[in-house]
C-alpha cells in the first residue's frame, strides 16, 4: 500500500505530513474532534511506505493520519502507541523533533 506525501519547509522547520492512501479528501468527526483529509495539506504524490518513513527521519515536524502510516511509524520509533489520537476510528500522531 501506498501513502500521500508532502513535504514543506517552514523557516527552520521542515514539515512531514502522510495520510493513508484511502483517507485522502475524507473528513471524520467525533465530538468536538474533526480532521479532515485536505489534498493540499497531505499532497498529492503517492509514495511507498518505506519513502515516508524515510521522510520521517529528516523531518522536525510530522503529521500523520491513517491506521497504515501509524503503525508503521510506531514500529519505526517516531510514535509511541499511547500518543496516538483516535478521531472516528482514524488514527492521527504529530511528531515534533528537535
Amino acid at each position: 500500500m501506498q501513502v500521500y506525501m508532502k513535504i514543506k519547509k517552514i523557516q527552520n522547520d521542515l514539515l512531514v505530513a502522510i495520510s493513508d492512501a484511502n483517507l485522502l479528501g475524507k473528513c471524520f468527526k467525533d465530538g468536538n474532534r474533526k480532521i479532515e483529509i485536505k489534498p493540499n495539506f497531505y499532497g498529492n504524490e503517492l509514495v511507498s511506505i518505506e519513502k515516508g518513513i524515510k521522510e520521517l527521519e529528516r523531518a522536525t515536524i510530522g503529521n500523520l493520519v491513517g491506521k497504515y502510516i501509524i503503525t508503521h511509524a510506531i514500529k519505526a520509533g517516531f510514535v509511541h502507541k499511547d500518543s496516538v489520537l483516535w478521531i472516528a476510528g482514524v488514527p492521527h500522531a504529530q511528531i515534533v523533533s528537535f
